[in-house]
């Protein structure tokens, strides 16, 4: 393994230079079981040693712990690293475990001081809306980020779940950088709407868990068996009942593919969405998560991974044969929506 660095693409139009890689940091506090704090602050390092710059995380990830978690990385690097963080997710004091989206002026502006304050910073570099609530006109929520844009707490704005339409309704507000949403071989469904509007409007494509929460490496077979009790996935369609068995046996010509490169699984799942750049035309950003040094190095290695038109071809497939929602409640993302 080399210790090259990653090459460099830009956050939209008018966004930021990044690493065409980047890091999902939700995991390091929140929804994937127990964590070592000291392997994940080893991990970012490594990451940006490696070229990785656009570091992502959520006012929600842990109620606020991840933000606060990250500000001492942040505060060595602060010139270095683009720092990505979200609001709309309310959490009731009275039930962590529930999340209300909130899209309204004073919950923006409450959301923001607080992850400002979390994370050490006088500045956002990327501020994502996490979720849509139909209930408030996208323009509005917009309008008031952009104000955030103005008075100096945010540099960029993203959105995460919107559908194309609700993309144009924005950009027509503010500029936007990047589009955050859920983007694998497992998961397809925004290539109809929203990455057709993200090209034509110079956006950003982040595809967040882009190794299908962990089933595109081959680890996962039989959630209950598999993962703790506190993980989220075993909550999650795709992981349940007789789906992780229907998936995983989806997961053979990945396994060709990584056989005649000398990859990992999930090398080549990370090479495919990295692809999806030159196969759509527009810039496109992975954020895969992990809390692994040795985990980030592999995958930093997929941007090396180049796949034939023949092995793609292969792969096509795979999206459509896919057992479960990849949310039990599908409403609050884009394709919800489409």
């Amino acid at each position: 393994m080399t210790d090259s660095r990653i090459p460099t693409t830009r956050l939209g139009d008018d966004g930021p230079e990044v690493g065409v890689q980047g890091l999902g940091c939700m995991g390091m506090s929140f929804g994937y079981g127990p964590s070592d704090a000291d392997a994940s602050r080893a991990t970012l390092e490594r990451a940006l040693e490696l070229g990785v710059t656009l570091y992502d995380t959520a006012d929600a990830y842990g109620a606020g712990e991840n933000e606060r978690f990250l500000a001492p990385f942040f505060a060595a690097h602060r010139d270095e690293v683009v720092i990505a963080t979200k609001f709309a997710l309310s959490i009731p004091p009275d039930d962590l475990t529930k999340r209300i989206i909130r899209n309204d002026a004073p919950y923006i502006r409450r959301s923001v001081e607080a992850s400002l304050d979390r994370l050490g910073v006088d500045v956002i570099d990327l501020y994502y809306m996490h979720r849509r609530d139909v209930n408030v006109p996208i323009e509005e929520t917009v309008a008031v980020m952009a104000d955030l844009v103005r008075e100096g707490k945010v540099k960029h704005l993203g959105l995460s779940e919107v559908t194309g339409g609700e993309l144009r309704a924005a950009q027509a507000v503010h500029p936007i950088a990047a589009v955050q949403s859920e983007w694998s071989l497992f998961s397809r469904d925004i290539e109809a709407g929203v990455v057709p509007a993200a090209r034509e409007l110079g956006v950003a494509l982040v595809p967040y868990s882009p190794l299908g929460r962990g089933f595109l490496t081959g680890s996962f077979a039989n959630a209950d068996q598999e993962l703790t009790a506190d993980d989220f996935r075993r909550r999650q369609p795709r992981f349940t009942g007789g789906n992780a068995e229907a998936n995983a046996a989806l997961l053979d010509p990945v396994r060709t593919i990584a056989e005649a490169h000398d990859a990992t699984l999930g090398q080549i799942a990370l090479a495919w969405a990295q692809q999806r750049a030159q196969a759509h035309g527009l810039p496109v950003i992975p954020i895969p998560g992990t809390r692994r040094p040795a985990r980030v190095e592999e995958n930093a290695a997929a941007t090396r991974v180049v796949l034939t038109q023949d092995e793609l071809s292969s792969l096509e497939p795979i999206a459509e044969k896919v057992s479960g929602d990849r949310y039990a409640d599908m409403s609050f993302t884009s394709a919800g929506r489409e």
